[in-house]
């Protein structure tokens, strides 16, 4: 594997006059692109850090690119950000000044921001570049979304990043000529990632929205559930796309068939892997996606400790950024022999790792240890269910219950009674849900993740007022056993 830079990658395609980058408002070639790359490059050297919020567009990409090639760390800001969050970010990372497109900069002012800059006023710079990056260098500095807890900065450095692109290169057939689709926003490392990906590999890079790059023709697309199911619903049908990319997310078997119908020749991958893992697994079977299993990339080790999953590999990140007093140190990294747990629980077999879903997701029910994990992916298998959940609800003789929302296809609504009689073939008694709600959506944090906290209040609700029968409200059907 090599360590080579990425910006030097990217700098490889600098003579071509094929487009580089398409967004919004037009498009720009790689010799075009690589030009402002040097000259933001020139305006950032000298600093250490720089914070950027960004957008979909070409102004954003050229600012992380000129960041990699002057050796200046991205942190890499999402717009979900509570002020207090984005205070105790800048606290900790201290950024020399902040980027972000002029349609941010209210947001970021309302936290309470300053010295905040377009990219096009970094492009006026020298070109002069005294320091170069190393393999070590810090890259990339991120913020978790904070689902378990308060939002932690996770570094990684630049061989981290060019050893995932090297998996990625291994992967999948990408190069000049062909066209990736990266249509959410680049504050989400996955398509930040992808993007970047085909920045390196010399193909145009599309930041529309995904019936627009398709339509265009695109052979890569960078998705999660949520784009595929739009993709689906749009009416644009594409016989050019090849590959799907998306992160291992469950996927709904009917998800799966609607986007097969729109992308009839495109592969699905999935993935596996954390902020502070980078790449574990990846799955390219046919599979319905009733479990997150998959193939362990190259040069990723897995133990299983106490049922707990740890990973070493060269992807790995630094460490978590915190500040004692005038220095910033990073803690909680791999250990001292390189390994890393982020609390996934999981198996491995010949090479294949099945996961088990976080320590946290599982309850006590009457003395047996159930997993909500398998729960969900039983739903998840029953044609017409087209995302759940599933929490566990206190109860004072067992302990905690398990409880499920799901969300169901409305031009041919399932019942719940159907979805029970699915639920009774494939689980054990202790995990069958005691209370079932079809809902119109389910609770999502701002970053997009399923907000148990949210969900278990909703059910428990359901549970207090509704019946096995009657609908509480006019967007629920609730379902519980009999006593």
């Amino acid at each position: 594997m090599t360590s080579e830079l990425l910006a030097a990658r990217i700098a490889r395609h600098s003579d071509s006059p094929e487009a580089a980058v398409v967004d919004a408002t037009g498009e720009i070639s790689y010799r075009e692109f690589w030009g402002a790359v040097e000259r933001t490059a020139g305006s950032l050297a000298g600093t250490s850090r720089i914070a950027v919020l960004p957008t979909s567009d070409i102004g954003s990409l050229v600012v992380v690119v000129a960041a990699m090639r002057a050796g200046v760390s991205v942190v890499l800001l999402h717009r979900h950000l509570l002020a207090h969050e984005f205070a105790d970010a800048m606290a900790v990372c201290r950024p020399s000044l902040i980027v972000a497109h002029p349609r941010r900069h209210g947001r970021l002012h309302g936290w309470g921001a300053g010295n905040v800059v377009a990219p096009g006023d970094l492009a006026l710079g020298p070109t002069e570049i005294k320091a170069m990056p190393t393999p070590k260098s810090e890259l990339l500095v991120g913020v978790t979304s904070g689902t378990t807890g308060p939002p932690k900065l996770f570094a990684r450095n630049q061989a981290s990043w060019a050893a995932t692109l090297d998996r990625s290169d291994a992967l999948f057939d990408l190069g000049p000529g062909d066209r990736v689709s990266a249509p959410g926003t680049l504050d989400h490392t996955h398509f930040l990632y992808g993007a970047l990906h085909g920045l390196t590999r010399g193909a145009t890079v599309d930041l529309r929205e995904p019936t627009a790059a398709l339509e265009d023709a695109a052979t890569h697309l960078y998705s999660v559930p949520t784009i595929a199911w739009d993709i689906a619903r749009s009416g644009v049908r594409s016989a050019s796309v090849r590959e799907v990319l998306s992160s291992a997310a469950r996927w709904a078997e009917s998800g799966r068939a609607a986007l097969a119908a729109v992308l009839p020749n495109a592969g699905l991958t999935h993935f596996y892997g954390a902020s502070e893992l980078s790449f574990v697994s990846y799955d390219r079977s046919e599979r319905d996606g009733a479990e997150i299993s998959g193939q362990v990339f190259d040069g990723v080790e897995i133990e299983i400790r106490d049922e707990l999953l740890y990973v070493r590999s060269d992807m790995l990140f630094d460490g978590y950024l915190s500040r004692v007093g005038d220095h910033t140190t990073l803690t909680n990294g791999p250990d001292r022999n390189g390994w890393m747990t982020v609390g996934d629980r999981g198996r491995v077999d010949d090479g294949r790792l099945t996961l088990r879903g976080r320590g946290s997701e599982t309850i006590v029910r009457a003395g047996l240890t159930v997993e909500l994990t398998p729960i969900e992916a039983a739903l998840l298998a029953v044609p017409g269910v087209l995302e759940a959940g599933v929490v566990g609800l206190p109860h004072d003789r067992t302990g905690e219950e398990p409880a499920a929302g799901v969300v169901v296809a409305q031009n041919d609504p399932i019942s719940v009674a159907r979805i029970r009689r699915h639920l009774r073939t494939v689980l054990p008694g202790p995990s069958l849900p005691v209370v079932l709600a079809i809902v119109d959506s389910l609770p999502r944090t701002p970053r997009g993740k399923l907000d148990r906290q949210a969900l278990a209040a909703t059910l428990a609700t359901v549970r207090t007022v509704g019946s096995p029968d009657a609908p509480v409200t006019t967007n629920q059907t609730v379902s519980a056993p009999p006593s």
